[in-house]
């Protein structure tokens, strides 16, 4: 059967100080659709998936920290459906625990891996790509087939892939070669040529492929997850999972799995994902899913006079944010951090964030 999990375990540093370490960005209620309540991006990304597959198949995978958190926003996962890292290894590790335990249920289960910072609309078109790209690992049981995003323009933020021969998938190609961010030029040349997709980070496959994968590749954490796994669950398995999972090598799976994968032909495909997409992952990113008022993007309850281009944000219903003579800026405010900065400076909140750790410790963190 078909099964989905969404990788919720970022702390998101870059949206501080909204995201915390004890509540990070996807479990905040910061995107709103119309008149409707606002909700949080793991919300979102569940309630996506469901387009596709019914709630018991949908697993979330998350820091052990935010086990209560995830509960308490989704009242329809299941609880047996909740994998918790007790420590962060990166993706590697993250993705091959939640393959282990999927197999576990099912054998000859077809996993996707979604995000959970991710806006994608229209649901339905995402929901068709997905649809299609589970049809390809069905067609081709050993494929790593990842979602390639139509780009819009010539990013530099974002990973690239080539598209190379068309299968017998409508919408799935072989996939050419993997770049890393490119400059300006490049990312330029790329759109141009009309054959490379921004590398969404989303990926299908067998979830038993992707397990064999690691023991060819990194052979450490598919011991050490075999291990886990054969540990009966419960107390038992969660005293292993405690023990092992912090030892395992610390890698991503592109660099464990699709990269070594990439070498033969035919094993990694690409499905095109024709949607607008919007990684939320910094504070320019998400003043798109803000609402515009008089030339700012405006979150919460915020006045401004003669001030345009600014992202404004409180998280207090009750705390005006009042701005004059203002332009360009960041301003951030909650309840213990008020954060002020140019737009053009939003990517170094987080190394802001460490000199506030430097001087004050995790207090604010």
């Amino acid at each position: 059967m078909r099964h989905a999990v969404v990788m919720a375990g970022g702390s998101g540093t870059r949206l501080w100080p909204l995201s915390r370490a004890a509540r990070p960005k996807q479990l905040l209620d910061v995107l709103q659709d119309g008149d409707g309540p606002p909700h949080s991006l793991l919300a979102e990304a569940f309630t996506r998936l469901e387009a596709v597959l019914p709630a018991e198949r949908i697993w979330v995978c998350t820091a052990a920290r935010y086990g209560a958190q995830v509960r308490a926003a989704l009242p329809r996962l299941r609880p047996d459906r909740l994998v918790l890292e007790p420590v962060a290894r990166d993706t590697a590790n993250a993705v091959g625990l939640a393959a282990a335990l999927v197999a576990e249920a099912d054998p000859d289960a077809e996993l996707a891996v979604v995000s959970a910072d991710h806006v994608i609309r229209p649901v339905e078109r995402f929901a068709a790509t997905l649809t299609t790209a589970f049809d390809a690992v069905t067609a081709r049981p050993r494929a790593l087939v990842t979602l390639g995003i139509t780009p819009t323009a010539p990013a530099t933020g974002f990973g690239y892939v080539r598209r190379g021969p068309a299968t017998e998938v409508p919408g799935v190609a072989e996939a050419a070669a993997f770049k890393e961010k490119p400059d300006r030029a490049t990312a330029e040349a790329y759109l141009a040529s009309g054959e490379y997709l921004w590398n969404s980070g989303m990926f299908v496959w067998r979830a038993r492929t992707v397990l064999d994968a690691l023991a060819d590749h990194l052979p450490a954490s598919a011991e050490g997850l075999a291990r886990i796994v054969a540990a009966p669950a419960g107390a038992e398995r969660d005293a292993v999972l405690a023990e092992v999972f912090p030892t395992l090598p610390k890698t991503s799976v592109d660099y464990a799995v699709l990269e070594p994968a990439a070498t033969e032909p035919g094993r990694v495909l690409v499905a095109d994902l024709d949607v607008e997409w919007l990684d939320v992952g910094s504070w320019p990113a998400l003043a798109q899913t803000l609402a515009a008022a008089d030339g700012n993007a405006v979150g919460g309850l915020a006045v401004t006079l003669d001030s345009a281009g600014n992202i404004v944000f409180s998280d207090d219903p009750e705390h005006l944010v009042a701005l004059v003579g203002v332009r360009d800026s960041v301003v951030v405010a909650t309840a213990d951090v008020t954060m002020v900065c140019p737009v053009s400076d939003a990517e170094r909140v987080k190394q802001l964030l460490s000199a506030v750790e430097e001087r004050h410790g995790a207090r604010f963190s």
